[in-house]
């Protein structure tokens, strides 16, 4: 009786050991490493030696392998005989035949261990380690961190053996965990958070900008034939109606063979004095157009009018024509959505 009462103590520190290495697997796989690198460069310890154990994940994870199946046959050696040895008193007191007692106590006690096993020492710390990632690899990394350290030669001999076997097949074996995400990645974690609810995307900047990357200057430029623009002997007068009846504050101005020569502002037009308000526009007030290819990057023509403080260009074809205009505004529209301006544009 001694001896099935210490298999049940053993078998709760066996399920305890189980329910640590699962629970250290699942946490050092699941946790962010962007999350803990500010800790540990606060100065806490547990932090930095978790990043020491996310720097050797394959050494880690071979511990815990090693601790889990180290773990369940041990449960199954010590734990199930004594659960099936104290079972039989009292189905043999209720008169069950010596056969039929040994027969139901071990079914008995091999699913009781087994639903132990499975929910205590697998499934509860595996969600636990999940739900909380972070902590849960703070609190138990270091630990296993120490013990990956103490039987280092048996873990990198295990360790060695299935990498040989890996690259037996070509895959190259890695010691870190991967934690970098591609753009598309990033851009399916994205909509899937704002899906559950837990990242707000109001405005919808977020999703806005990852378009923005995919997007070219075709995309966004002006057609000619939409543009409202004036001829390059435009008069001041002509502007000023032009901006009462569409609001917009920069207009393209073109040449005698309908060319993009430059555009106008509408702070050029109330610099004037009044007595030049009916007199073709002063060439050297129309400003300069910068010259953009359509199949530029959004994000680098962005960079290239920026660099200039241009807020207009003229976006070209392969051919070198004029294909229409781009706006600032409108870039940053693709951006951030609707821009408000009492000048329009």
């Amino acid at each position: 009786m001694n001896s099935d009462i210490q298999g049940l103590i053993w078998f709760v520190v066996l399920l305890a050991s189980n329910a640590f290495f699962v629970g250290s697997e699942f946490a050092l796989i699941s946790a962010r490493r962007a999350q803990i690198e500010p800790r540990a460069e606060a100065g806490s310890k547990p932090a930095k030696i978790t990043i020491k154990a996310m720097e050797k994940a394959s050494l880690m994870l071979a511990t815990a392998q090693l601790g889990i199946t180290i773990s369940s046959l041990l449960i199954l050696l010590i734990a199930e005989p004594s659960i099936h040895h104290l079972l039989e008193y009292p189905l043999g007191a209720i008169g069950l035949p010596e056969e039929l007692v040994s027969v139901i106590s071990f079914i008995i006690a091999l699913l009781l261990v087994t639903f132990l096993h499975v929910v205590i020492g697998e499934m509860v710390p595996k969600n636990l380690a999940i739900a909380l990632p972070d902590r849960s690899a703070l609190l138990l990394s270091p630990v296993l961190y120490a013990i990956a350290m103490a039987i280092k030669p048996i873990v990198s001999g295990l360790n060695a053996v299935s990498n040989a076997i890996l690259k037996l097949f070509k895959f190259e074996p890695k010691d870190e965990a991967n934690t970098s995400y591609t753009l598309d990645q990033v851009e399916d974690i994205v909509e899937h958070s704002t899906r559950e609810g837990s990242l707000a995307d109001v405005s919808g900047t977020l999703t806005n900008t990852f378009e923005f990357t995919e997007k070219k200057v075709s995309d966004v430029a002006i057609p000619i034939a939409k543009l409202i623009s004036f001829s390059e002997n435009v008069t001041p007068r002509e502007v000023e109606q032009a901006v009462a009846k569409h609001g917009f504050s920069r207009y393209p101005l073109t040449d005698e063979s309908n060319e993009l020569v430059g555009y106008l502002h509408l702070k050029d037009v109330i610099d004037l004095d009044l007595d030049e308000v009916d007199n073709p526009f002063p060439a050297k007030r129309i400003r300069t157009l910068i010259s953009l290819p359509a199949t530029m990057e959004l994000e680098d023509a962005l960079a290239s009018m920026r660099r200039v403080h241009a807020h207009m260009a003229k976006s070209f074809d392969a051919r070198g024509n004029v294909l229409g205009v781009l706006f600032l505004e409108d870039i940053l529209e693709e951006l951030v959505g609707e821009v408000h301006d009492a000048t329009r544009r």
